[in-house]
């Protein structure tokens, strides 16, 4: 699922190119979501949770965001927008019968745009990217004429942001003129906005008749208003194109109601929109409220239902990733709907397959999949890639059950499904091909080395050709093949120049820091943020390979430790130490680390009063909810733990405080209530 959902952004997100479904990515990431929370313990580590977008093209110049540009959380149906309320309340302490503003929006389906003004002038545009870094796309953006140069009364520092968009007529005009001069014709507007925009030559980009929609903002030197609703209009004082669909409603029936009202006039609106976007209107709440890992608190997106279709099953391949998981592709007799044709659909698993959910379960009234059955697909943007039914009266009569492979179909090691588990795996490990390749091309992927110019393409190939086999070899190519009669200078594709950079770049990530480490060696259920999490806990890599190396599963003062952090349970911690403990695993792992320099952690903040402290919080808090208090205890460089032990510095008690206390008591750990903390960090 998470190889599916980290493709799937790299294609939307980078390459103007989806191969899956808005609707389709939306499922699976709710269902990984839904996953995760359920079983914190069994998180990946290359969740889509935490990422947002996808890393710049090549092509472009990039721009470090000041503020990131995160995507939104999801909202299916109803019950999801009550249940967001639900949850901003129980955060701020704001009780049920208290009013609370939000503002409702149509969310635009197109290119996520921010534009930098300084003394009222544009001085330069990026694309969303990775959320942390955006594409250069200064030159284009200026050929829009939604887009203000100049502005006047704006603060000194203003990023407007939104959504760079082509209207239905213009979308239709521009592919008859494609057709006519023999270029390439889009799929739909939101591909020929994104790759209008993103056009090396702003010539290009000048001829597309692209619009722009502003929503939203990043740094500021001044405040736009103290809610969302009148900054919106502030913006739209300044010269920008906001939607007049955008209300003000009090409470989630008024913001359902707006959403049934758009939805009804979608169809006769002149440009695509795939939701509504709700948002707490008091600004002031918004910045209590803050920001998860890749999405605020304070907003989310209401999707709008999938579109359906019928087509034939031809076939069930099965494609093997990084962790050895064996996942089922549908393979279709093509089919269009909405002007997009596809042929492959992702069938989850083999539980998926036979007509049972995640808990067990019957979905789709438990009837299964069949190679040859009629199955109903469902899309909401660019392709068709989920199965939402089966006709069984369509059924042959010869069609039997799918018989799910118990062997690994790249290197034939026996595949298992472990207790509690949803996917078969290969256990052939480092000796299975394909398992080998993915955890190179996770290796050198964006959260962990992020090497210019050795990505997925480049990894299949050095592999294949036996160059590249552990990652530790990628960081000796160039004493292998910087020179000599086999050089890289010399394979089709690569010059003197690309081969030296390449080997540049690669001496350019010898330095590592310690999170970025953890999280590319592909221990699984090990994420960035929690290999951020372990980074912080021990601080260097000395320290982390030696408590992996000491730690009994199970048991002792290292695995006491290691379950002590708050984020980290016993699954992570079975598989890290197991990984670490592994004499092959290990030979590969400090192979790869004499080769580098490896930075120890930094905290967040060196200068508060508990940076670097660990602290646990118990009993009822009254003047912030527990979220809030964990929240602000680690941006001031605390860590924060669940449980109490030897090592911890603080503990926060307020009503209420049970054993936590007692064994506080007992261990002499320093105890202080709610305002004493507060006074502590400055927040009394």
């Amino acid at each position: 699922m998470a190889e599916q959902l980290n493709a799937a952004n790299i294609a939307y997100h980078r390459d103007d190119t989806p191969d899956i479904s808005d609707a389709e990515y939306d499922r699976l990431r709710r269902r990984n979501t839904a996953l995760e929370e359920a079983f914190p313990n069994l998180k990946r580590k290359d969740s889509p949770s935490e990422q947002v977008g996808a890393a710049v093209s090549d092509g472009f110049g990039k721009i470090q965001h000041v503020v990131r540009m995160l995507s939104l959380g999801n909202a299916f149906n109803d019950d999801d927008v009550f249940d967001f309320d639900a949850r901003i309340r129980k955060y701020l302490s704001i009780s049920a019968d208290s009013p609370l503003a939000y503002t409702a929006e149509p969310k635009i389906d197109g290119l996520s745009l921010s534009l930098r003004y300084e003394q009222g002038q544009l001085i330069q545009a990026a694309t969303r990217g990775d959320g942390t870094t955006g594409e250069n796309v200064t030159a284009n953006a200026r050929t829009i004429a939604d887009i203000p140069q100049s502005i006047a009364g704006a603060p000194d520092v203003l990023e407007v942001r939104g959504e760079v968009y082509m209207s239905h007529a213009d979308f239709a005009a521009l592919n008859e003129r494609q057709a006519a001069a023999g270029g390439k014709t889009f799929a739909n507007p939101r591909n020929a906005a994104a790759g209008s925009l993103r056009q090396l030559d702003p010539n290009i980009t000048k001829e597309r008749p692209l619009k722009f929609f502003a929503y939203a903002w990043g740094d500021l030197s001044a405040p736009l208003g103290e809610t969302q609703s009148k900054a919106i209009e502030r913006l739209a004082n300044f010269g920008f194109s906001t939607n007049d669909l955008t209300q003000r409603c009090d409470g989630p029936d008024e913001m359902i109601a707006h959403y049934r009202m758009i939805e009804e006039r979608r169809a006769a609106l002149e440009y695509d929109i795939d939701g509504v976007v709700y948002k707490v209107d008091d600004l002031d709440l918004q910045r209590r409220l803050g920001f998860r890992s890749t999405t605020p608190r304070w907003a989310i997106a209401h999707k709008f239902p999938a579109e359906l279709a019928w087509t034939q099953l031809e076939a069930i391949d099965i494609q093997v990733g990084r962790t050895g998981a064996l996942s089922p592709v549908a393979r279709l007799v093509p089919v269009t709907v909405g002007g997009v044709v596809v042929s492959n659909a992702t069938l989850h698993n083999e539980d998926y397959i036979a007509g049972l959910g995640g808990d067990g379960n019957p979905i789709r009234e438990g009837r299964d999949i069949r190679v040859g059955d009629w199955v109903q697909i469902y899309r909401a943007g660019d392709v068709i890639p989920k199965i939402k039914d089966v006709d069984l009266a369509r059924r042959d009569e010869s069609a039997v059950p799918y018989a799910f492979p118990t062997t690994c179909p790249e290197c034939g090691s026996t595949a298992i499904r472990e207790e509690g588990d949803a996917v078969r795996r290969c256990t052939g490990g480092i000796i299975c091909p394909a398992q080998a390749v993915e955890k190179l091309k996770h290796f050198v992927s964006r959260g962990a080395f992020d090497i210019e110019g050795l990505g997925a393409k480049q990894v299949e190939q050095f592999f294949a050709d036996e160059w590249v086999k552990t990652p530790a070899d990628i960081f000796t190519l160039r004493a292998r093949f910087g020179s000599g009669l086999q050089q890289l200078k010399n394979r089709e594709g690569w010059g003197e120049k690309s081969a030296n950079n390449l080997f540049d770049a690669i001496d350019d990530k010898r330095k590592i820091d310690l999170h970025r480490l953890i999280f590319s060696l592909g221990i699984r259920h090990v994420g960035d943020s929690s290999a951020t999490l372990l980074a912080n806990h021990y601080g260097s890599w000395s320290a982390f390979e030696a408590a992996m190396t000491r730690a009994t599963v199970g048991d002792g003062a290292e695995w006491d430790d290691l379950v002590s952090i708050d984020g980290v349970g016993a699954v992570m911690a079975t598989s890290l130490v197991t990984t670490m403990q592994q004499e092959t695993e290990r030979a590969q792992i400090d192979r790869l680390v004499s080769e580098l320099e490896v930075h120890d952690a930094v905290a967040v903040s060196t200068e508060s009063p508990v940076s670097g402290k660990i602290v646990v919080f118990t009993g009822t808090l009254e003047r912030m909810t527990r979220a809030e208090a964990k929240s602000r205890a680690e941006s001031l460089g605390a860590k924060v733990s669940g449980s109490v032990s030897s090592k911890t510095d603080i503990l926060v008690a307020g009503p209420g405080a049970g054993s936590k206390a007692k064994k506080a008591a007992d261990l002499g750990v320093e105890t202080m209530d709610e305002d004493s903390w507060l006074a502590l960090i400055g927040d009394a």
